[in-house]
């Protein structure tokens, strides 16, 4: 089974126990299993208008027994059950949930609905720090580079 990387992220709410909350529901999928989670960190949202609400953020490390667009659909449920909502495309707001799935295994995918390695990976410092905590040796698929080196190229800007 592959070992994919979810980005959680919650600016909304009780940050903290949504994403617990998810964590679980995640543990709670017959094709999932939960390995580890990195540490939460509380972020400044990029993206949204000056005053929005802080983020926490951090990666959980699956063993995934589902393909990666399957997963997918899985995590857009989770988002919509912790009060989740989207309304275009593209456009960055506030959120109760955010899952991202960042890695799965070693697959390289550009498909209309999912884009792996996660297509802003490597300029994402709330990212990149919870899963260097996870895994800082290994090599993201496409890019031949270790999480720890594209965390310290971030440090080096």
């Amino acid at each position: 089974m592959p070992i994919a990387y979810i980005g959680l992220g919650s600016n909304l709410g009780d940050r903290a126990t949504v994403l617990q909350a998810a964590v679980e529901d995640l543990d709670s999928l017959s094709e999932v299993v939960v390995l580890r989670q990195s540490p939460l960190y509380e972020t400044a949202p990029e993206g949204l208008p000056p005053g929005a609400p802080a983020f926490l953020n951090g990666v959980v490390e699956v063993d995934a027994a589902c393909p990666a667009l399957d997963l997918l659909k899985h995590l857009m449920a989770i988002e919509t059950r912790h009060g989740r909502v989207r309304h275009a495309p593209g456009v960055y707001e506030s959120r109760t949930l955010d899952l991202d799935l960042l890695l799965y295994g070693s697959v390289i995918m550009q498909e209309t609905d999912l884009i792996l390695p996660h297509p802003r990976l490597p300029q994402r410092r709330f990212v990149l720090q919870p899963l260097c905590d996870l895994c800082p040796d290994l090599i993201v698929p496409g890019l031949r580079q270790s999480v720890h080196r594209l965390l310290a190229a971030l440090d080096s800007k």
